[in-house]
């Protein structure tokens, strides 16, 4: 399964007003290590063509309901994970060993009512908070831990108000 390909994908590190950075929690997510594992932030596809600026905003859109965000920065690697070997050929109907992304850290520019996990009919998230930035990796299941910590340290500057 090493052979297969990583699946473009787009990541936003959302702070709001107060430092604090929006995780939501998986409806879909049996295979979590517990009660924090479920938890991750905002994370999609990219589709055939598709900028990655533009794919993260469509992203949030779809999965929290609001584009009104300002793009702040950008990690300025693809980083990658692989599945576990219990995912491998389940997820992604098995043509992927993982994900390759592009993160972005945004500012929420709305107010929290305008965050809508109920918009889509099969939502991919069933809750969500603030948390502080430093909180990410231990809320993230484990094969993404290791991003998590890498954008804890990257967009610590973008965490003060």
């Amino acid at each position: 399964m090493t052979d297969l390909p990583y699946r473009p994908n787009v990541g936003a590190v959302l702070f709001n007003r107060d430092g604090l950075v929006f995780v939501a929690r998986r409806a879909d997510m049996p295979y979590a290590e517990g009660p924090a594992g479920g938890w991750q932030l905002p994370q999609g596809g990219i589709d055939a063509n598709e900028d990655p600026r533009a794919a993260v905003l469509r992203e949030l859109e779809e999965e929290i309901g609001t584009r009104n965000v300002a793009i702040i920065g950008e990690h300025p690697d693809w980083l990658t994970y692989d599945l576990p070997p219990d995912l491998l050929g389940i997820a992604w109907r098995g043509k992927y060993r993982g994900q390759r992304q592009r993160w972005f850290a945004m500012r929420f520019l709305g107010e929290d009512a305008e965050i809508r996990l109920d918009l889509d009919p099969h939502p991919e998230f069933d809750a969500w908070r603030w948390v502080p930035l430093p909180a990410l990796p231990a809320l993230a299941v484990g094969f993404k831990r290791p991003i998590y910590e890498v954008l804890t340290e990257a967009f610590a500057p973008f965490a003060g108000r």
